[in-house]
């Protein structure tokens, strides 16, 4: 039935024991992995479990709770995965169907009922499931694409920005402090033309690799276009804002990155931005900031790091030349 793969979890409501007994049988045989309950109140905790079953057999008359109380707590509580109920009734009035469905209920079967009949709607459910299930994956798919740069797997320029802003505002809100990184791959344009674009490729790739590793899971790391990577470190004061960004630095500086033009070492260099710098800025301004100090650190040599210093600011903006990409 389930075509060798994991078993699909199956809950039975029902307070007749001896109807308990023979759908557990049936629904065994069927591979399913039953569990049971006798009243609504059961019925309803495990529904809620973080790992609960997602087909549910329901009895329509039950204790502490009924089959159509139980589907409405359902619909109010659960989140996420859809729950396929099937309700079971001796109730055969139109009425009483239609009040079972508008009750959260998928289906229903009128008691007694043939058993190939069950193990028929039980598939349906299962195919209704599955495509849910597809569907949930394609709009999680669809999702990360938008907010994700398709070479390395890192944010991509608009979701990290976003993210910037959002941390920006949360401090602005809130105090503590918020740092930003802006890396740029030293001499990019030289790899690419000596070694190829797929060697520059895989350089990228291995520069959001160490950029990962060396940021919390509660940070953010973002390419932020061409060989430029932004990375937004939350709570990070000044000394420990340089010591990160000098442990980036040096751990770029020491790979030994694997490219399709053969091994390769690279560097970066890192201007550096916090919010106890100069409290109040938004994420345009930030953004100004850590770029000149970005600016700094090329002009300074490059494979280094240099903090934001609102005198240079002041001087820089007047005086500043752009270099060219890659540079």
């Amino acid at each position: 039935m389930q075509d060798g793969g994991a078993r699909m979890k199956i809950l039975i409501a029902d307070d007749d024991t001896m109807s308990l007994r023979m759908l557990r049988r049936t629904l065994e045989r069927e591979q399913y992995e039953v569990e049971t309950a006798t009243d609504g109140g059961q019925a309803l905790a495990l529904l809620q479990e973080p790992d609960g079953p997602r087909l549910v057999l329901l009895d329509w008359m039950m204790p502490v709770m009924d089959g159509p109380e139980v589907c409405r707590e359902v619909r109010r509580r659960r989140v996420g995965q859809h729950v396929h109920i099937l309700m079971l009734t001796s109730k055969s009035s139109k009425q009483d169907i239609v009040d079972g469905l508008n009750a959260g209920a998928d289906d229903y079967l009128t008691k007694p009922f043939d058993p190939a009949e069950l193990k028929a709607r039980l598939r349906t459910g299962l195919r209704i499931l599955e495509l849910e299930d597809r569907l949930v994956e394609a709009r999680e798919e669809m999702r990360f694409k938008a907010t994700h740069d398709p070479l390395t797997g890192l944010f991509n320029r608009g979701a990290i920005l976003e993210h910037m802003k959002r941390e920006l505002a949360r401090t602005e809100r809130e105090g503590g402090t918020t740092t930003v990184l802006l890396g740029d791959v030293d001499h990019f344009k030289r790899i690419n033309d000596t070694y190829g674009h797929p060697a520059g490729d895989d350089v990228l790739r291995e520069m959001a690799t160490i950029l990962t590793r060396a940021c919390r899971s509660y940070d953010y790391v973002g390419r932020y276009g061409g060989e430029e990577f932004l990375v937004v470190l939350s709570n990070c004061d000044v000394a420990v804002a340089q010591a990160r960004a000098e442990a980036i630095r040096s751990q770029v500086e020491a790979a030994r990155i694997q490219t399709s033009g053969g091994e390769l070492r690279a560097t970066i260099s890192l201007g550096v931005f916090t919010t106890t710098q100069s409290p109040g800025l938004d994420a345009d301004e930030a953004l100004r900031e850590v770029d000149l100090a970005l600016y700094r650190a090329k002009g300074d040599g490059r494979n280094c790091i240099r903090m934001a210093e609102s005198v240079f600011t002041e001087i820089a903006e007047d005086e500043l030349v752009l270099m060219p990409v890659g540079a």
